[in-house]
């Protein structure tokens, strides 16, 4: 006769009951832990969170829900990048994002917005797009209140507050917040212009130039008054438009004057 099974606390009990609940649901795929309140998958930790898994990332911390996720996860740990565009060599973590580039080769633009009729690569540009109409600006700057359409353009603005400018002309020592603005600055050296006008023999060296120099062609108005309904090619002239439904642009001519 076989000696008895020693008592086990209600704790000990309901960890038992955890361990054979999830060996029936998952099979082979979860392994059994003694007295942990967690399992060990493949170097990774299953937690149980009422019925939902969560798989937890052992480099960062980050948790994931489902182990897919996860594996797309660990590719910025271990710098993966299984699809490679065979147009330019560019490689991508994800098929989503692969697939999302290879537009740029064929110049398929299938987004459209309905406001203005403009074409965009990707739902992700439509969208930043679409805030040029409705004027959203969801990300703040908590130092000054000063506020973006892209969580990017907010990032770099607060290094206007902490000072850093990290990228340094070799030509001239002057030192820039962003690399773009470096890229930019060293065009006044070379004298490039790489945005040429696709209506005349136009170049300029931002991209934003061109595309308002452009509205001149297509006679575009993207930005609407919020007073009125009158519209503008560019968002300087509706700033200066819209002081005359606040009376700030009377208020200034009476400063200069005095």
């Amino acid at each position: 006769m076989s000696d008895p099974e020693p008592c086990r606390t209600e704790e000990e009990e309901a960890e038992t009951d955890f361990i054979e609940e999830n060996e029936e649901r998952d099979g082979d795929e979860l392994i059994k832990a003694q007295k942990i309140s967690h399992l060990l998958t493949k170097g990774v930790f299953l937690m149980q969170r009422g019925d939902k898994k969560c798989f937890t990332c052992t480099q960062c911390g980050k948790s994931l829900a489902s182990k897919q996720s996860l594996q797309f996860h660990m590719r910025i740990h271990t710098g993966e990048k299984p699809y490679t565009c065979t147009q330019c060599g560019k490689s991508f973590r994800q098929s989503a994002h692969f697939k999302q580039h290879k537009l740029i080769h064929t110049g398929e633009k299938t987004h459209t917005c309905d406001r203005c009729g403009k074409t965009f690569l990707t739902a992700t540009e439509l969208k930043i797009h679409l805030r040029v109409h409705t004027r959203e600006k969801p990300y703040s700057c908590s130092e000054c209140g000063k506020s973006f359409t892209q969580q990017s353009n907010l990032m770099q603005h607060q290094k206007i507050h902490t000072g850093v400018r990290e990228h340094m002309c070799f030509e001239c020592q002057k030192t820039f917040v962003r690399a773009e603005y470096l890229k930019r600055h060293q065009m006044i050296h070379t004298g490039e212009k790489p945005y040429r006008c696709s209506h005349c023999d136009k170049s300029f060296r931002q991209s934003g130039t061109l595309n308002a120099h452009e509205r001149t062609h297509t006679g575009e108005k993207p930005y609407e008054c919020s007073h009125c309904d009158k519209r503008f090619s560019q968002s300087g002239n509706l700033k200066a438009h819209e002081k005359t439904h606040t009376g700030l642009s009377h208020v200034c001519l009476i400063l200069r004057d005095t």
